[in-house]
């Protein structure tokens, strides 16, 4: 299975715009180990192929990066399976994150992958609700996977405030920021005809 998601990094990270150096695409193959390892028990992600893994979930996050300016630190709200944060930082050393749950299964796994993957000093986990969480150092705030993401968009965009957003999502969520009157753009994730990264400028 590791082999099949190497090469599938290999062979579609064209398609997104991306170059990967052979020893990221190692980093990230260890963390897809690590997503394999817990998430019978966790359920991270839902059953897939390596090759699927590598497109979607990997692939579609690091599209994140070209909107992250350097040394930026962001927060990844409803973390769980540290996707869209965790390739983002195995491939930006200059990158620091908060990965926000309210399940601590997930921030407990989060605790493990990142330590694992050595990249815990460039982390911080918090075990809440996002609007729970203040004072933190984040100029950017990302989300992928937010249960009832459309109806907490509104709780999102006041806790934020006036931060930019990088949200992962489909026709609803843009339905919704339309209705919020918000200025974004969009772009497509490539081999998908459904999924958008959504570009909310803010600031």
């Amino acid at each position: 299975m590791r082999d099949d998601f190497t090469k599938a990094v290999e062979t579609y990270q064209t398609e997104f715009g991306i170059g990967i150096p052979e020893e990221k695409i190692e980093k990230l193959a260890d963390f897809f180990e690590i997503i394999r390892r817990h998430n019978a028990l966790l359920h991270l992600v839902g059953p897939m192929s390596s090759e699927e893994f590598a497109i979607r979930h990997i692939l579609e996050s690091l599209t994140l990066l070209q909107f992250l300016p350097k040394n930026t630190i962001f927060a990844d709200i409803g973390a769980g399976g540290g996707l869209p944060s965790i390739p983002c930082l195995l491939l930006r050393d200059d990158l620091r994150a908060v990965l926000i749950d309210s399940k601590l299964k997930k921030t407990k796994f989060l605790e493990v992958a990142t330590a694992e993957l050595q990249i815990s000093n460039r982390v911080r986990i918090v075990n809440r609700q996002f609007e729970e969480v203040e004072n933190e150092q984040f100029s950017v705030v990302t989300c992928r996977a937010l249960d009832k993401f459309t109806a907490k968009l509104p709780r999102l965009l006041k806790w934020s405030q006036k931060r930019n957003l990088l949200l992962f999502g489909g026709n609803n969520l843009r339905e919704t920021l339309k209705k919020e009157k918000l200025t974004f753009g969009e772009k497509l994730m490539p081999l998908s005809d459904q999924r958008f990264l959504f570009i909310v400028s803010r600031g």
